[in-house]
């Protein structure tokens, strides 16, 4: 919005410059031709008088345009990003309201005064060799008197901003340079207030954060009643005498050295104290071993003691148990023999009786087959009666199994059986042994 107002002042601008060029050119113009009749009024010819003709109308329009734009550009204002501002009327005066970054309409006798609300720094004992005049002036060291009354230089830096609720009480009441006129005094003033309340050796160590405190807090008092908040006040640094600095650092030697005596005493006797507890301590522990050791021994005769008590009745308890166990292992060898005679009458009435059966068993099963063997020549006599030629087959079958029988006609004749038969009855009429059989195995 900032650019569109710069566009409309602008853009007027140029227009009322336009207006005034168009006038200007027409002028010009009529300058010009007033020059022409005058140098020619020496010679014969004559011209007549030039009329000035103004483009007015152009130039009104063009310098109403620029006149409208500029009027509009003034009716409104911006306030931009970490900025407050203020309407100050040429008629009320200033108003309390506070305008925040944005846009903002004005009548034509208002104007908006607009203030930085951003975080501001004061920073002392930061010189810059650059910087030059109130620049350098603002960033030089505090310098505070302590008790003593000697000078010490504070770096200090203080961070504020302005109350945004309170900015017409700022305008109304403040000067316009508040960074330079108004905070530095407040805070050399208080720090110069406190500091000759300390020591120097406070103010460097001891009491540096409570130093930093009050004043925090009296800065901070101070300030709210222009409108200006506190945020935070720092203490960087703090810059000592010379000879002081240095006198400080041969007491402060002298100090931890003293510090290191003390310390080095302290534990000293500490160790003296140990020592002493630890005898002590190991008196107790040997008489404490002692007692200890006596008290285990008495209990030691009163257990062997108690244990005597109890031991006859144990042995006795154990020559009856062994007693017991005697008669006992006496009825068992008894008992156990009984068993194995009474065992030994049952297996043998059980083998009797095994033997028993497998005779009947026996005589049954020769019973059996004398009936079998009766039956089967029953049946062999019968098939043999009505079948007189089984005789020949049987004897075939009886004589070798190296022998090949053969179908022969059933009247008999041609059978080879007829002359082995006959044979044996021949060499037993002639008193001779038949031939023994051929082992060839082709042989009849």
């Amino acid at each position: 919005m900032l650019l569109l107002k710069m566009l409309l002042i602008t853009a007027g601008d140029a227009l009322l410059v336009a207006a005034a060029i168009v006038l200007g050119f027409d002028v010009y113009n009529y300058i010009r031709a007033r020059r022409r009749i005058q140098a020619a009024e020496s010679g014969t010819e004559q011209l007549t008088e030039p009329e000035l003709k103004l483009r007015a109308r152009l130039a009104g329009y063009t310098s109403g345009a620029g006149l409208v734009l500029v009027l509009l550009a003034t009716t409104f204002d911006v306030v931009p990003a970490g900025h407050a501002a203020i309407r100050v009327s040429q008629i009320s005066g200033t108003e309390p309201i506070t305008l925040y970054p944005g846009i903002h309409f004005k009548s034509p006798f208002e104007t908006l005064t607009i203030y930085d609300t951003r975080t501001h720094m004061l920073t002392t004992g930061n010189v810059d060799q650059s910087l030059e005049g109130e620049k350098a002036r603002r960033h030089e060291t505090l310098n505070v008197t302590a008790t003593e009354g000697l000078t010490i230089g504070l770096a200090i830096t203080v961070r504020y901003k302005l109350d945004p609720n309170r900015l017409a009480y700022i305008h109304n009441n403040l000067p316009s340079d508040i960074d330079t006129v108004v905070v530095p005094p407040v805070v050399a003033t208080v720090f110069r207030e406190i500091v000759p309340n300390y020591t120097i050796r406070d103010v460097f160590a001891r009491k540096r954060e409570e130093i930093r405190k009050a004043a925090a807090e009296q800065i901070a008092q101070k300030l709210k009643r222009d409108g200006i908040t506190v945020e935070e006040v720092m203490l960087r640094d703090i810059v000592l005498p010379t000879d002081y600095a240095r006198g400080l650092e041969g007491l402060i030697e002298k100090e931890q050295e003293d510090e290191g005596l003390t310390v080095q005493t302290e534990i000293e006797k500490k160790q003296v104290q140990i020592a002493q507890y630890q005898a002590e301590a190991a008196k107790v522990r040997t008489v404490k071993q002692a007692e200890a050791g006596a008290q285990v021994r008495v209990l030691q005769a009163k257990a062997e003691s108690d244990a005597m008590q109890y031991t006859l009745p144990l042995k006795q308890k154990q020559i009856e148990q062994t007693k017991l166990e005697a008669e006992a292992r006496k009825q068992a060898t008894i008992q156990n023999a009984e068993a194995e005679a009474q065992a030994k009458v049952i297996d043998s009435r059980a083998e009797q009786e095994r033997q028993q059966l497998l005779a009947s068993a026996e005589a049954n099963r020769i019973r059996v087959v004398a009936a079998a063997d009766k039956e089967r020549l029953q049946g062999e006599a019968m098939a043999l009666k009505q079948n007189p030629l089984l005789i020949n087959k049987i004897v075939a079958e009886k004589l070798s199994d190296k022998i090949q029988g053969m179908m022969v006609p059933a009247d008999g004749k041609f059978f080879f059986a007829n002359d082995v038969l006959k044979a044996p009855q021949m060499f037993q009429q002639q008193g001779e042994d038949p031939p023994a059989p051929s082992s060839h195995p082709g042989g009849r």
